[in-house]
């Protein structure tokens, strides 16, 4: 038997975000789901298909394939076959002029085919209303996720110092990396929300590799394989004694991911100011970890890290040169990049439940990106870690 998101989780997931649509959108009628991500959390199964939630009805999960895998994996009340969205229209009949769709997911193409046979005239986004329903984690999403930040804390802060070697190159530490993380759990897969995110593995870099510009928004680099792969790392660029080394990955557990970055000192330490910078950067992290806490306000917390840093510090501060990350945290869960965020802007107080990576980090010119992040728990106590809590700069000699 596969393992099955209980059917009262499922429930209590369609519960709240009907309630959120009532409130944000006054009237809905119809709203229609085909990412995976938003698929999985309200049916517990990822397929080829459509989740169609009338406002006055029961939804229904129609799937095109595999409806048979679809009713093994999943405890939703209501899936049924479809061989094209046609079938789907004939047996609901439902047809409103708007419809609610995820708009920073699906191609206009696939909503024109969807259009021929459930006719509308505008869509409306539902992708925020989704994403903050998934932002507070039930207990039951809490324990995977401490499992997998478990399996972070053990790869990164106890296996990776016996990985690294002279001479390897960043691929294949990334390789092997991913390997061992497999081997403990791992899923395998890392999923952001944000359109055209890829990554292979986590950003991994030796040296001033972690300071080299990519299209990802966050603070890290890397070279990548090439400019067709930008991603894992370089076949070419190899380690030697005095390397910053540097991953910023997931691991995930039944979809659910936590986000950690940790490095290390190979051969000899860095420069004792790269050092300094480093352990300001773990302070940070301790600071914002301690305000995690339900009812504080995210852009609070960025405001009041941003404006006790002195403009020194503030240079090269999560990022290099002119590419700045505009956050400090981030929710994670289904996705790596979900709400809330620790930025301005996000005013909307955390709530218990909420998961947070907190990422400070700063690049240091002929060292690399030095910092850290780790998952964290918002709890009335403040945040919990669970991805470990050694400080970072792992000496490997």
């Amino acid at each position: 038997m596969r393992h099955q998101v209980p059917a009262p989780e499922l429930r209590d997931r369609m519960r709240r975000f009907r309630d959120r649509m009532d409130s944000d959108s006054p009237g809905w009628g119809l709203v229609a789901i085909f990412g995976k991500i938003n698929l999985y959390y309200f049916t517990g199964t990822i397929q080829d298909g459509v989740l169609l939630i009338p406002r006055n009805e029961d939804a229904v999960f129609w799937v095109k394939r595999s409806h048979e895998r679809a009713v093994k994996e999943s405890a939703f009340p209501d899936i049924r076959p479809m061989g094209s969205f046609r079938d789907a229209a004939r047996e609901m009949a439902v047809h409103k002029d708007r419809i609610h769709m995820e708009t920073e997911v699906v191609p206009l193409a696939l909503a024109e085919r969807f259009r021929k046979h459930f006719p509308f005239s505008s869509v409306l986004a539902m992708d925020q209303q989704a994403a903050w329903i998934r932002s507070v984690k039930s207990s039951y999403e809490r324990g995977l996720l401490e499992r997998a930040g478990n399996i972070h804390r053990i790869v990164l802060e106890e296996e990776v110092p016996e990985i690294l070697r002279e001479g390897m190159s960043e691929a294949e530490f990334g390789t092997a990396v991913y390997s061992v993380m497999v081997e403990r759990g791992h899923q395998g897969i890392v999923r952001f929300g944000r359109f055209n995110t890829e990554i292979e593995v986590g950003q991994i870099a030796f040296g001033e590799g972690s300071l080299h510009p990519t299209c990802f928004d966050g603070p890290g680099g890397c070279d990548g394989v090439c400019p067709g792969a930008p991603v894992l790392g370089s076949h070419t660029r190899r380690l030697n004694s005095g390397d910053l080394v540097f991953i910023d990955n997931s691991c995930g557990m039944e979809g659910y991911q936590t986000d950690k970055t940790m490095n290390y000192m190979f051969g000899r330490p860095i420069p004792e100011e790269a050092i300094e910078i480093h352990r300001r950067c773990v302070a940070i992290m301790e600071e914002m970890a301690a305000l995690l806490k339900p009812g504080v306000v995210p852009s609070a917390i960025y405001a009041t890290v941003i404006e006790g840093l002195e403009p020194d510090f503030l240079q090269n501060f999560m990022g290099f040169g002119e590419r700045h990350a505009n956050f400090l945290g981030h929710g994670v869960g289904l996705v790596l990049d979900e709400v809330p965020v620790i930025a301005r802007g996000f005013n909307d107080p955390l709530q218990d439940g909420m998961v947070i990576a907190l990422e400070p980090k700063k690049g240091v010119p002929g060292v690399g990106l030095v910092g850290i992040e780790n998952t964290y728990f918002v709890t009335p106590g403040g945040g919990r870690s669970i991805t470990g809590s050694n400080p970072g700069l792992i000496p490997v000699y």
